[in-house]
């Protein structure tokens, strides 16, 4: 937290000058209680209430004014502010190595449990979309704010949709970037702020260069936060019930988000590809501003106020 006028808590000093009137008033009345000899009257002119109901309200209104100068002074803080008119891509891979069953029930079901929990929890505000990718790229989704469209699209990821075999990274940045720039009319002159969540198990074997690709969103400013999903250990049984190794492969991802900006995930079970997507949500969500808080200060203090005048005219029928 800062300041935009520091000097202005030097007010502060009148608030402890104020208290340590107070406490020098507190003392001095305790003297001449000592010098009052007849204690039977004394209890009666001036009866005993408990210490800190005496001194709550004179407690509250220093806290009153103490708040007041901190809002004078305009204190400024980091506040997460969520993105208006962004717009999140999100790539799924549906080779047919995510059929592999080393994360449970396989690679591709996982990714699309994972998928509805991220997309469910961005901003209502935001654009999403949905790329499926393998020998080639589609949209199955064009970006947009219903989520029971993405959700729906979301379900009709399976092994083969796109028709062709392979892994295309560099197809699905760039049907991505397509997607974003026909969002609406104003797209192609006036960009939103966009993402594009890549998830993938294996290197690049068809379609465009990634790095080219990769090229293409560094100059739309969009980076690409990449997800390498599974484990070394993964495979899928051929014809004739044969195992064929697929073991994931990160190499292609990696490079894609250094050269975008974006952010380089892991994931070998569905619990950390869930905290990646919180992590990346948390990111992509939001933007951080510095703002003025000086009204939660002040809103506050006004309320101490508000509790130090209540127990001053309840408790003695006058202000403090």
């Amino acid at each position: 937290m800062s300041w935009e006028s520091p000097y202005r808590l030097w007010l502060l000093i009148g608030v402890l000058g104020l208290l340590w009137a107070y406490l020098f008033l507190q003392r001095r009345r305790s003297r001449y209680a000592v010098r009052f000899t007849n204690l039977r009257l004394l209890d009666r002119v001036a009866p005993r209430v408990p210490a800190w109901r005496r001194h709550l309200p004179a407690g509250l209104f220093l806290g009153m004014l103490s708040l007041l100068v901190v809002g004078f002074a305009r204190p400024t803080a980091d506040v997460r502010v969520a993105r208006e008119r962004a717009t999140v891509m999100v790539a799924v891979d549906v080779s047919t190595s995510m059929l592999a069953t080393d994360v449970s029930p396989n690679r591709l079901s996982a990714a699309k449990s994972a998928a509805h929990g991220f997309v469910d929890d961005l901003p209502k505000q935001f654009n999403v979309g949905l790329v499926a990718f393998a020998g080639n790229a589609s949209v199955l989704v064009a970006p947009d704010t219903n989520r029971e469209t993405l959700d729906a699209g979301i379900d009709r990821l399976t092994e083969g949709v796109t028709g062709t075999q392979g892994t295309a990274i560099g197809e699905a940045i760039n049907t991505s970037l397509e997607a974003i720039r026909s969002l609406d009319a104003k797209a192609a002159q006036d960009p939103p702020p966009s993402r594009i969540v890549l998830l993938s198990d294996g290197a690049n074997t068809s379609g465009r260069d990634p790095e080219s690709a990769a090229s293409d969103a560094t100059e739309a400013k969009v980076p690409v936060d990449t997800i390498s999903f599974g484990t070394p250990a993964g495979y899928i049984n051929q014809g004739g019930g044969r195992p064929l190794r697929v073991p994931v492969d990160g190499d292609s991802l990696r490079a894609v988000a250094a050269q975008t900006g974006g952010g380089y995930h892991e994931a070998g079970s569905s619990e950390e590809l869930r905290k990646v997507y919180d992590n990346i949500g948390t990111s992509v969500g939001y933007r951080t501003e510095r703002q003025d808080i000086s009204d939660r200060f002040i809103g506050v203090g006004l309320l101490l106020g508000v509790a130090a005048a209540s127990g001053s005219m309840l408790w003695f029928s006058r202000l403090p």
